[in-house]
């Protein structure tokens, strides 16, 4: 298993598998969102791309496209998938 990085380290194009995602706390409510969305834990998602100035950046998730900010990017935990040759 590879190290866990966070979704905001990510590089354009590169795919990864969810492995945690915030808890409770002051995130509650961005948290609760991403869930509803189908970002859950062992879901494999695909960084797009990020906007001119980083923020904020594009995943592909479940067959659609979905935007999140930098700072909640920051505290989702992903295992990235290497590419194979």
């Amino acid at each position: 298993m590879s190290e866990l990085t966070s979704l905001s380290s990510l590089a354009a194009g590169q795919s990864a598998v969810v492995r945690e995602l915030p808890a409770g706390g002051a995130g509650s409510t961005a948290a609760l969102r991403l869930r509803e969305m189908g970002v859950l834990v062992g879901t494999p998602l695909t960084l797009v791309r990020r906007a001119p100035l980083g923020d904020p950046i594009e995943i592909k998730v479940r067959g659609y496209h979905l935007t999140l900010r930098q700072s909640e990017a920051e505290h989702i935990f992903v295992e990235p998938v290497m590419a194979e040759a």
